[in-house]
């Protein structure tokens, strides 16, 4: 898993260059918001539970075919299955937002998934409404704590929604 600072360097290091002005100023950007991006992830870690069962009523309220029967959230097992994915996702987001890099999704959440995903015929639009509704919730809890993170914590959101809405898993 890389951070910001690592994926940065390795760039440059694969191009055999010097860091330059742009190298530094994103540098400088990562660690001004140091603060808000730890902040953001108390507030994860510490809602996550809530978060994620939250998102989960919405989507079920929004998407009712999910919980009926021959529904892919049909079943006990199944519906906790689901949350538990959703859960997988909300921690991954918050690891990806303390480093400010997106490795982490890729190599830990949306490659493992996939095949997982595809041998049980799991829908992906529904997984992708789920983080954008968990997405959501995480920002008006960011709002009710006063810390302004909107475009750092939209990052791996949008990044996990983006890839699995571009990808046909």
């Amino acid at each position: 898993m890389r951070d910001a600072v690592t994926s940065l360097i390795k760039n440059y290091d694969n191009t055999g260059r010097y860091l330059d002005r742009n190298a530094m100023d994103r540098l400088k950007d990562y660690f001004a918001s140091g603060m808000v991006r730890v902040q953001a992830a108390s507030v994860i870690t510490s809602n996550a539970a809530a978060i994620v069962k939250q998102a989960g009523l919405r989507l079920f309220e929004e998407q009712p075919e999910l919980i009926r029967p021959s529904g892919n959230a049909y079943t006990t097992r199944r519906y906790a299955a689901c949350l538990r994915d959703m859960d997988y996702y909300l921690r991954y987001a918050s690891y990806a937002l303390v480093a400010g890099d997106t490795d982490v999704l890729d190599e830990r959440v949306l490659e493992g998934l996939r095949e997982t995903y595809n041998s049980l015929g799991v829908p992906i639009g529904p997984t992708v409404q789920g983080i954008q509704i968990m997405k959501e919730i995480v920002q008006a809890q960011l709002e009710e704590a006063g810390i302004s993170a909107t475009t750092v914590l939209d990052q791996p959101f949008d990044y996990m929604i983006r890839e699995l809405s571009e990808k046909n898993i």
